[in-house]
């Protein structure tokens, strides 16, 4: 059975090399990997895409972040010229690439290419209905005439998944975001208050 926190739309080639270096020191800070990906954009980049398990990902982790994979870089050296590193958050029209990203947003579109082609159809555009039975069931956008408009694709076929952004995936990243915060703001109070309620009580 798939695991949630698996990956199932990875890396090729280099990038994937890259990504198999990285992904045990950014898992040990408490982060996941989203995306390994090397561009030509202002000479060669190198991203590395990460979040924490709630989808945040503050200017603060991103630093975390480059600050432990540096080093490795640097030893392991698997880029053989010039790049330049940036580390970033998924953003709102993130990548999809784990079950549980499918599943957290649900009733969102998303536009996804697949491996391996369905009928002779290798890109598919459409609403996130839910995951079953290791599949995602989509309904899409260009509904089929006659038939049922929801169709299941398999995970394993996956080769690129992207929510589009609209405006209901803005007010719904944005309220995410919020509740985030909050509960991590709570966590933080509550550490940060409960030695001195320990030594003088409430007021």
């Amino acid at each position: 059975m798939q695991e949630r926190d698996t990956r199932i739309v990875r890396e090729n080639g280099l990038e994937a090399r890259i990504a198999d270096m990285l992904e045990p020191a950014i898992v040990d800070l408490g982060f996941r990997l989203v995306r390994v990906k090397l561009s030509g954009m202002d000479g060669m980049t190198l991203q590395i895409m990460a979040e924490r398990p709630d989808g945040t990902m503050t200017v603060d982790d991103c630093e975390a972040v480059s600050r432990a994979v540096t080093p490795i870089l640097d030893v392991e050296d698997p880029i053989n010229q010039e790049y330049n590193l940036e580390i970033s958050s998924p953003g709102v029209d993130r990548p999809l690439v784990r079950p549980e990203d499918f599943a957290r947003w649900r009733g969102h579109m998303v536009k996804l290419e697949l491996a391996v082609p369905r009928d002779g159809r290798k890109r598919f555009r459409g609403e996130i209905r839910g995951v079953k039975d290791g599949d995602l069931v989509l309904r899409l956008e260009d509904l089929p005439d006659d038939g049922d408009p929801d169709i299941h694709l398999a995970f394993a076929d996956m080769a690129e998944a992207r929510l589009v952004m609209t405006d209901a995936l803005v007010e719904a990243a944005l309220k995410a975001e919020k509740a985030a915060r909050r509960k991590a703001k709570k966590a933080n109070g509550a550490r940060a208050t409960t030695p001195a309620e320990d030594a003088g009580g409430e007021e």
